[in-house]
């Protein structure tokens, strides 16, 4: 049994939630709003060193990140619409600060690997964890690890083929109508002028949102060829969506390339995450443990 202590930071646009774990089970847990780097950082250092002693820290954060390793600035924010925070160095102001080994990986790509350890893609070699909320991210995992190639992969920023009749510009301030700028949360609620959570009642609403999120899985689905697909955050929160999803995708698909898991209702295929809303603090958690087992985390 692993008794080691964990720091798990995730970083998020609006939040950042940190905690610390003894092996997988967490102990403590605050959350931070995402204000000024220096602030944010600051406050989720302070907690860390108010518990005490930590073997190694892992970060989920949102992104993107500078994931080449030999890069200069690994492990910072680089170019993202999250005003103040473009070249924001988060591994190394976290590690500097706390001195112990520290792992980074981009919000879901550590979902993914928490998923993986103890969660809904346990014994699975390729899955991608997904997660619709303040922005569209996507974790891809081959071969036992989560992908990175030049960096991480950008699937919420894929060109989507239009809705019939839609004729919405789209939200994202790099790609207009991508696939963030058509699914995620701040395009439902200036498409429609209210959040998600206040549009439960609103079957259209519903019917457009499954309908982009099944063209974006069927694009996945042929070119990653993965065994699952995990669909999480908080916009996959409403009830029936996920179902509705699933029924959208089949006609997407449309019967081709109908290997087992493509077969029926898509239930085994198209899933929610074990850990729900908790998928990214516990990817932290898992990335911890990596930092502390490689030294080059170090």
């Amino acid at each position: 049994m692993d008794t080691r202590q964990y720091a798990a930071v995730e970083a998020g646009g609006t939040k950042f939630r940190v905690a610390v774990a003894r092996g997988r089970d967490i102990l403590i847990d605050t959350t931070i709003p995402t204000t000024t780097p220096d602030e944010t950082l600051g406050a989720t250092t302070d907690f860390i060193r108010g518990w005490g002693t930590v073997d190694a820290v892992g970060i989920a954060c949102f992104g993107p990140l500078d994931l080449e390793t030999s890069s200069p600035t690994y492990g910072s924010i680089t170019a993202t619409p999250k005003p103040g925070w473009s070249d924001t160095p988060v591994l190394a102001t976290i590690r500097q600060e706390l001195g112990v080994p520290t792992a980074i990986d981009v919000d879901v790509g550590g979902a993914a690997l928490g998923e993986w350890r103890w969660g809904a893609a346990q014994g699975l070699d390729h899955f991608i964890y997904i997660t619709v909320g303040t922005g569209f991210g996507a974790g891809v995992f081959i071969d036992g690890k989560v992908h990175h190639g030049m960096g991480h992969p950008e699937m919420g920023h894929i060109t989507l083929e239009r809705v019939p009749g839609d004729e919405y510009p789209g939200h994202c301030p790099f790609h207009g109508a991508c696939l963030e700028g058509m699914a995620a949360g701040p395009a439902i609620e200036d498409r429609w002028g209210a959040p998600g959570a206040e549009l439960t009642d609103r079957a259209e609403v519903w019917e457009l949102e499954a309908a982009y999120l099944a063209r974006a899985i069927r694009t996945f689905t042929y070119v990653v060829a993965p065994q699952k697909v995990l669909l999480g955050g908080g916009v996959m929160q409403t009830e029936g969506l996920l179902e509705l999803v699933r029924d959208k995708t089949i006609q997407q698909l449309a019967g081709y390339v109908a290997t087992k898991p493509l077969r029926g209702s898509l239930e085994d295929y198209i899933a929610a995450p074990a850990f729900g809303q908790d998928a990214g603090l516990i990817g932290a958690v898992a990335l911890a443990m990596e930092a502390a087992d490689t030294p080059h985390h170090a």
